[in-house]
């Protein structure tokens, strides 16, 4: 079976930090441009961050410059979003993604993306 599988939610107050974890199964990363999006309740999910499959370049989108990191771990078969500095805007159901993309990019339509995670909550509050 196809697919990726989330962990790593939860709540933390802010200026706390958090990982994401993301595994797949059945497939193989490698060759994926694997990226990171969030939903917030009412509004539109968005793009965070994404890694390309081949020089692993980074890209984030402003509200989470310095404050996150993506990686990724082929070995493992695992990608990563490690959160520091959380506000509670940062609040929202977190998804990963792979799409075979030749040009890694997180603000593309999401359905350039084919697979997904099934989604991890975190929470930015005191």
């Amino acid at each position: 079976q196809l697919q990726l599988v989330e962990s790593g939610g939860g709540l933390v107050q802010p200026g706390g930090s958090l990982r994401l974890s993301c595994a797949a199964s059945g497939f193989s990363l490698d060759y994926y441009c694997i990226g990171w999006f969030r939903q917030a309740p009412g509004k539109e999910r968005e793009g965070v961050s994404c890694i390309s499959s081949g020089d692993g370049s980074t890209y984030y989108t402003d509200s989470v410059k310095a404050r996150f990191t993506i990686s990724r771990d082929n070995a493992k078969n695992t990608m990563y979003l490690q959160m520091n500095r959380l506000k509670p805007e940062d609040t929202a159901v977190y998804y990963c993604a792979a799409g075979r993309l030749d040009m890694c990019d997180y603000t593309l339509p999401v359905h350039n993306y084919d697979y997904w995670g099934q989604g991890a909550q975190v929470t930015v509050s005191s």
